[in-house]
């Protein structure tokens, strides 16, 4: 089993908090992380089984009085039920009453959102990283803001590198074999989450049209959000393509990142970027495969940023720090891949390569960058293809992409 990073900040917030949410995509390994923690006296429900899911829609105050430390799995499915734990934990605030899991993220919902404030602590989990696949503490983001990236003569590069990349995080999908059976674990997955994860939080129409719609969202992972474009591709207006877009971030299959922007500099897009959050299910989604990705090189491209932005996004996840993810792109084209801003207001940047030599010219998004934070700026990393660490100037440098786990 895994030890996830997500469980130490669970632990702490149900110290002094009523009621704490697990919130991620299906199969992520949320189910297993809160069983573990209701062997410690805590009474598991679960809203998959059927029984157990009528009883809570029928009557959801009766369900919830008298459970204490409870554990209550797939919240998405019943929500009614959150405000009848709300009335029980107003009625008594100790804390660590109600752990929840949800496959949705049901806090985006404005009614629960506002009942449960106060009451609630969110916590997303996303499928496994590549630290915790292989058993190690993340460092990798306090190092980044201290300038202490070092090279790594067991990097993982070249073809390994794009099987790992391929691979993505979900634990099911890992402990296959072979590369067929994983992506018949990832159809199957993406059925699943288009035919009844979505149906569960909203009416959808066209929904024999989603597959569709999904493979054009892969086609553009990494790139700026068109939803105009999204939208046509099934017939629908541009604000139902934003719709679609925000129930698939709802169900974690896909998240956009904002763009950063300043006073300092004028000319800025700000629109934002959209990414899988699992590179094993983007791949499947788009049909590629490792041959087709070793054939086609152009195409790990984006492959790989999808991947480094959804390593940051556990990573975040398990860190002390309180960051903000963005992308930077100006309208000469210079950008930056990844922008993390520290609650301080400290700035590092994060560029991706697939190439596995970087040049001077890689850094003129990560140099404009630096120039409007000025002081602001604490550190800017070329994540490429190799070993070796590689400085480019004060505050900048090339960095072996195993960074991230190493």
């Amino acid at each position: 089993m895994y030890e996830r990073f997500v469980e130490h900040r669970a632990i702490e917030a149900l110290s002094d908090t009523p009621v704490v949410l697990i919130v991620g995509p299906r199969r992520a390994g949320k189910t297993t992380l809160v069983q573990k923690m209701s062997d410690k006296g805590r009474t598991y429900i679960t809203l998959d089984d059927q029984t157990v899911l009528d009883a809570a829609r029928s009557d959801p105050a009766g369900f919830i009085r008298g459970l204490d430390a409870a554990v209550v799995d797939e919240i998405q499915r019943a929500p009614e039920l959150l405000l009848a734990i709300k009335k029980a934990v107003d009625e008594d605030y100790r804390p660590g009453r109600f752990l929840l899991t949800g496959s949705a993220n049901v806090m985006t919902l404005p009614k629960v959102a506002d009942s449960l404030a106060g009451r609630i602590e969110t916590i997303e989990m996303l499928p496994l990283a590549r630290a915790e696949i292989e058993g190690r503490v993340e460092t990798f983001l306090d190092r980044l803001f201290e300038g202490a990236l070092e090279g790594d003569q067991d990097a993982i590069v070249g073809d390994e590198l794009v099987r790992l990349v391929l691979l993505g995080g979900f634990p099911e999908a890992i402990r296959r074999d072979s590369e067929r059976r994983r992506q018949d674990w990832a159809r199957s997955y993406l059925t699943s989450v288009l035919t009844r994860d979505l149906k569960e939080i909203a009416e959808i129409e066209k929904l024999t049209e989603l597959p569709k719609f999904v493979r054009l969202l892969a086609e553009h992972s990494s790139q700026l959000v068109n939803y105009s474009q999204f939208g046509s591709s099934i017939g629908v207006s541009h604000k139902t393509g934003q719709r679609y877009v925000a129930l698939l971030e709802q169900v974690f299959l896909v998240s956009t990142l904002q763009p950063w922007y300043t006073n300092a500099l004028k000319r800025i897009v700000k629109t934002p970027k959209i990414h899988f959050l699992d590179t094993g299910v983007l791949a499947t989604a788009r049909g590629l495969t490792f041959d087709r990705v070793k054939a086609d090189r152009n195409v790990f491209g984006a492959l790989l940023e999808t991947f480094v932005f959804s390593e940051i996004m556990k990573l975040i996840s398990a860190s002390e720090l309180r960051l903000s993810p963005y992308h930077f792109r100006d309208q000469q084209m210079r950008e930056v891949d990844i922008v993390l801003e520290r609650d301080d207001g400290m700035i590092v940047g994060i560029e991706v390569k697939a190439s596995a030599t970087v040049k001077s010219k890689d850094f003129g998004g990560l140099r404009t960058l630096a120039e409007a934070c000025g002081d602001r700026f604490a550190y800017g990393v070329v994540l490429y293809d190799s070993a070796e660490m590689v400085p480019f100037g004060d505050k900048l440098a090339a960095a072996p992409l195993s960074s991230l786990w190493g």
